[in-house]
């Protein structure tokens, strides 16, 4: 009975990430006395199908919990229905005539982001009344979290004066004969402009050389080299040996970012399996590992984006010539291999490399916030337990991917930015919710918390702050390593 108590907790419950509420239901809150039943593995046991994919579809609608539902309440309900329709009917034409009453100085939207939540909270408003009716989740089709567009991206308010002066000191440093490395760094540390951001991320990878004259050479060959590799390896996809690792690809790629049209599309993830599969069978050390999916998903935005006016997320990409299309993948993938080059260990057998960093992130926040470390020994939260993943994916699930280019604009600026400097952005990214952490009072609130961690309306300004707290933590502690040691 508990068991079946939990999961209908879980389908009334489910939330898309980063959308966390303070809800939880008495049959799972766990007592602070019984701190057994409080283990990682009983959490394990009670939402082992929360993340089962169409496990709704197969849900039996005959069973009792689906016939509490009386014919007063049915009518009642299809009433409030036929209300609201004639509400949405009569609004539309009285806000038209408002706005269009107040003068166009005066109308200011952010950004296609802000537009999409007003649209999103007016909506929820209006199905409240029926929202206790509702034994599954409504799902909107492209929510917040879902939009990739920045402050340059169209739709977004004109450029500043600075912003301009910005972009003409990137432009000036990219066209020179000879571009500076270390100054391109620099000027892309605190972001970079939209316009500019496909080859400023391919030289700061490594991809592209310094010097202007030998790019064009050089991307052609790559990505000749590239074709060459998917004619020599993709048809061994079918064999034997590597079976396992293809099959493990397409049954990630579907998953990766799925409130996203443009990673639906079928031409696309045929890109992403072909980037995937050369990558892993050129990296026998480690292979294919899952979380990898995720991180060729920022530089294909950022190359599609050179040929992509309008917003991303929505764009058929088969609008797109041939040409384009392939060099928009041989580009991701090349860039996602020099990316993956500096941390491979975390992707090996038993994966060291996030063993360490989440044992370093252990001690490094003992050091910051002691309250917050010794909370989490207090209700027996393990940072393997909500910290791998911020490894593994390198905070992509935490954040929205718009968040994530940002932030890779960082990473790419510093030396060891993915390995080393990520590090830092964890640490200040826990302690940027330590007020949330310490409220919670049980194991169960502590991970739910911790995994569904509220970001969905965050943007540039907050990746920014963020940013700043982690230089500022890697400026005490990165060369003093002690400081962080008992």
């Amino acid at each position: 009975m508990a068991a079946e108590n939990s999961k209908q907790f879980w389908k009334r419950s489910a939330k898309l990430p980063g959308s966390f509420i303070k809800e939880r239901s008495k049959v799972n809150t766990v007592p602070l006395k019984n701190k057994k039943a409080s283990s990682f593995h009983e959490f394990a046991r009670n939402t082992s199908d929360a993340w089962d994919i169409g496990d709704d579809e197969e849900e039996d609608f005959s069973s009792p919990s689906f016939q509490t539902l009386n014919s007063k309440v049915a009518l009642a309900t299809a009433a409030q229905v036929l209300e609201n329709h004639s509400k949405l009917r009569v609004k539309p034409e009285r806000s038209q005539s408002t706005t269009s009453d107040v003068p166009a100085s005066y109308k200011v939207i952010k950004s296609s982001s802000d537009a999409q939540l007003s649209r999103n909270s007016s909506d929820t408003c209006l199905r409240n009344p029926l929202h206790k009716q509702q034994s599954l989740p409504l799902r909107p089709i492209i929510p917040l979290v879902a939009r990739i567009s920045d402050q340059n991206a169209s739709g977004a308010p004109p450029m500043t004066v600075r912003e301009k002066t910005r972009l003409e000191k990137f432009r000036q440093l990219l066209s020179s004969h000879n571009t500076d490395l270390d100054e391109l760094r620099k000027c892309s540390w605190p972001g970079v402009p939209r316009e500019v951001r496909p080859v400023t991320w391919r030289l700061l990878s490594g991809y592209l050389p310094a010097n202007t004259e030998r790019r064009k050479l050089t991307l052609q060959r790559k990505r000749e080299e590239y074709f060459g590799f998917i004619e020599q390896y993709y048809d061994s996809r079918n064999e034997e040996h590597h079976q396992d690792t293809y099959r493990q690809i397409h049954i990630d790629i579907p998953r990766t970012n799925p409130l996203i049209p443009l990673f639906q599309q079928p031409l696309v993830q045929e890109i992403f399996e072909r980037i995937l599969f050369i990558w892993a069978i050129r990296h026998p050390a480690s292979g294919y590992v899952q979380g990898i999916n995720d991180l060729v998903t920022p530089f294909f935005v950022v190359f599609l984006s050179e040929y992509v006016e309008e917003d991303v997320e929505n764009f058929d990409v088969t609008n797109l010539s041939q040409d384009m299309l392939r060099s928009i993948e041989a580009d991701s993938f090349w860039c996602m291999s020099k990316l993956l080059d500096g941390i491979q260990d975390n992707y090996t057998f038993a994966q060291p490399g996030i063993q360490k960093k989440v044992k370093a992130l252990e001690e490094l926040v003992s050091r910051i916030d002691e309250q917050v470390h010794n909370h989490f020994r207090r209700y027996e939260v393990e940072y393997l337990q909500f910290a791998f993943r911020w490894m593994n994916n390198l905070l992509m699930r935490e954040l929205p991917l718009r968040c994530t280019i940002r932030l890779w604009d960082t990473y790419q600026s510093e030396p060891e930015g993915f390995s080393h400097f990520h590090l830092y952005v964890c640490a200040a990214f826990l302690i940027k919710w330590r007020k949330e952490i310490l409220d919670e009072e049980d194991f169960q609130g502590l991970l739910m918390l911790l995994q569904n961690l509220p970001t969905i309306h965050w943007g540039n300004e907050e990746i920014g702050l963020l940013l700043a707290e982690a230089y500022r933590l890697k400026y005490m502690f990165a060369d003093a390593p002690n400081h962080y040691r008992r």
